[in-house]
Formats: C-alpha cells, structure tokens, sequence
C-alpha cells in the first residue's frame, strides 16, 4: 500500500446479528449491548471508482454516511485497498 487518497463513507450498518455485551449483569436483552458497524466507502483512482469495505469494532467510533475517510490502496492495482 503505498498511494493514498480519499474516499467518502456511503453506508455505515449496525450488525445487530452480534451483540456485545459490555455488563456483567443485565436488566434487559439490550441493557450494556453494543454492536459492531460494517461501512462501505467509494474512492476514486484514476477515474475509476472503486467501493471498499471496513468492519468496526464495537464501542469504536463510526464515521457517518457522507463523511471522508483517508484510503490507501496498491499502485499497481487500485481495488487492493484499506481504510485508515
């Protein structure tokens, strides 16, 4: 990975099919749940554009829908890429 560029955040999903839970002890189903996020981001190389996923851990923050992320990709081939 050595060319960076930036790409814009489209999508930013919960994954409600896996829950953390964060308390020793709860009160309800969801009391102390949180969950991890699954967003897609579009980059553009050399007037392609490109669509890349990242997996976010839970309790980290999460980038919004629309927001610009820093994205470093191969130079050799631009769809071989990760989201910083």
């Amino acid at each position: 990975m050595n060319k960076t560029t930036t790409g814009t955040v489209i999508s930013a999903a919960k994954q409600w099919w896996l829950k953390i839970n964060t308390k020793p002890i709860r009160m309800h189903a969801l009391d102390g749940a949180v969950f991890p996020y699954i967003i897609k981001v579009k980059y553009t190389v050399n007037g392609r554009e490109y669509t890349k996923g990242k997996w976010i851990g839970a309790g980290k923050p999460v980038p919004s829908a629309g927001s610009a992320v820093t994205v470093l990709y191969c130079e050799s081939k631009p769809s071989k890429a990760r989201v910083l």
